[in-house]
């Protein structure tokens, strides 16, 4: 029996529940975060190359305008909205059905092998993009192959980050995915304003083909890595989870405080086990649904809490400046370079996003997240207002362009990382895979709707808002503040295990004042000789074993 007689020394101090951890151990977890930039760089290549002229003349047979040409042949020389949101759109179509499948996959052969195997599959969807030329069957089929490759990455990237993590930096560790993902974004526009001026086909396929070495780079190096200890106690295999766990934190395996940690997480697990029930497959995910709306630590409750909460990042509207930025200033008329600009947003988003590394271990994961929303409506409305009110000129534009900049830094250094935190934060074990998975599929989802509703909201040949759209994601803002004030509790500096206790006896309004009182440990069986009770750590590995 996987597990079966080990022996955890365990603990009743809550302030001894994990391992002291080495700077290689933190660099271990910090690596894993790499694959946000394979997820920005995917989404945000499709921004400049849908505007470059050589693709617009592959997928549409105009010419580009002469130089001299008036704004209704420059406008016209454009790839028409169903085309435009049908390329943009569908990589979030396969992501959504990736994280679906991730989950799955994360619990049957682990998080590290899941990661490992998406980065093989959008992998064949480069390679179909890059070999595209004229029509949208190769780009199109690429970038649904690709989606599910992200799918997989971007789920469970945040639950083995989550899960290996020390709890005093987790947020700034998770929030350093987010950061990766915006470099991705920037080196994505750097390389599209790099290619713009190429006659050949060079132009779209060096960005696209470029995907396939942080592909490569993040499967290499997590090959080298160990799986979450977490997903080894989930399997009922003690004796890896010990081993996970000592490498992870720098120590010897059979280290106390090693001991006492895995002694935490088996304890929580077996509570768990008893409270939610045990079945087969389709159990596993009805789980995810169980325990009723009325009580605050349900299942149920958790699920809506991190699918909803992805989907308000979505809401806030930031992806219609990374997707659509460049057609959109295109479309104001007083900028010479909209690329130029597009480059500027990204690099603010970047330079940003480092702040909450320090923001969300300092002011915590609810107030972040209540004041990005505040902020961001009011530079939206600020947006819309003068877009609306005005004429549009140099002076105006630039101003908009300014506000547009002020809303991505509160974007970056609070919903943007945050949302992703609190999602691998908020799930028990049992159901923690598929309830990232279903988080992650939800913010594919709208990512998805969004993109493909956008074009025609803001194309001058269909809804033409121009910058009225800016009062429609600054009303969906406020809807985010309200949102995060009700409904988003405060999980900073606690484990895993004592995330799941907290949200069982608080609010999300007054979760912030909770202090750990007890461990897992003492309440299921602490013995005489300071070790957990050996039925406890047998049936964990009894269960585990036929999962």
């Amino acid at each position: 029996m996987p597990g079966g007689g080990v022996s955890l020394a365990a603990t009743a101090d809550v302030n001894r529940i994990e391992a002291p951890v080495t700077w290689k151990a933190y660099l271990m977890c910090v690596f894993a975060s790499f694959g946000g930039i394979y997820f920005g760089y995917d989404s945000g290549y499709i921004n400049g190359v849908t505007g470059m002229d050589v693709f617009i003349t592959l997928h549409t047979g105009l010419q580009p305008p002469a130089s001299g040409a008036d704004q209704a042949t420059k406008d016209a020389f454009a790839l028409p909205s169903w085309k435009k949101s049908l390329i943009v759109s569908i990589l979030s179509a396969g992501t959504f059905f990736g994280a679906l499948i991730a989950g799955d996959f994360a619990d049957w052969i682990g998080r590290r092998s899941t990661v490992i195997v998406g980065c093989g599959i959008f992998t064949i969807g480069v390679i179909l993009q890059t070999a595209s030329s004229t029509g949208l069957g190769l780009i199109v089929a690429g970038r649904l192959i690709a989606g599910f490759g992200v799918g997989f990455v971007s789920a469970i990237i945040i639950l083995y980050m989550s899960e290996i993590a020390p709890r005093k930096v987790r947020g700034a560790i998770v929030s350093g995915y987010q950061f990766c993902i915006t470099i991705g974004l920037l080196l994505a526009s750097c390389v599209d304003y790099g290619t713009q001026h190429r006659t050949d086909s060079g132009s779209y396929r060096i960005p696209i083909a470029l995907q396939l070495l942080f592909a490569f780079i993040l499967a290499a190096g997590l090959a080298f890595l160990p799986d979450s200890p977490r997903f080894f106690v989930k399997r009922g295999r003690i004796d890896k989870a010990t081993n996970t766990l000592a490498r992870l934190r720098g120590q010897p395996h059979d280290s106390e405080f090693v001991q006492q940690e895995l002694a935490e997480i088996v304890a929580n697990h077996e509570y768990e086990l008893q409270v939610i029930p045990q079945g087969g497959y389709f159990t596993s995910w009805f789980n995810c649904f169980t325990g009723g709306l009325s009580r605050p630590s349900s299942n149920l409750r958790k699920t809506i809490l991190g699918t909803s909460l992805q989907m308000m990042q979505q809401w806030t509207g930031v992806n219609f400046v990374f997707y659509f930025g460049t057609t959109f200033f295109q479309q104001l008329g007083t900028i010479s370079n909209p690329f130029l600009i597009s480059l500027i947003t990204t690099l603010v988003n970047v330079c940003s996003t480092p702040l909450s590394f320090w923001a969300i271990e300092r002011l915590g994961r609810r107030p972040l997240l209540i004041g990005g929303a505040l902020g961001m409506v009011i530079c939206q409305f600020i947006v819309a207002i003068i877009g609306t009110a005005t004429d549009q000129n140099s002076s105006a534009t630039s101003a908009m362009i300014a506000f547009i900049c002020i809303y991505i830094f509160f974007f970056a250094t609070t919903w943007g990382p945050g949302a992703w935190v609190v999602i691998g934060e908020v799930f028990p074990l049992p159901i923690r895979a598929r309830g990232v998975a279903l988080s992650t599929a939800s913010n594919w989802l709208w990512n998805c709707i969004i993109a493909v509703i956008t074009p025609y909201m803001v194309d001058k040949d269909k809804g033409n808002l121009n910058a009225k759209v800016f009062f429609i994601w600054g009303s969906l803002c406020a809807c985010c503040f309200i949102y995060a004030y009700v409904l988003i509790p405060e999980t900073k500096g606690l484990s895993l295990e004592q995330v799941d206790r907290m949200m069982e006896e608080t609010t999300p309004r007054t979760s912030a004042k909770w202090v750990p009182h007890s461990t897992f440990a003492a309440d299921m069986g602490l013995t005489e000789k300071g070790t957990l009770d050996a039925e406890i750590v047998e049936d964990v590995a009894r269960k585990g074993s036929v999962v």
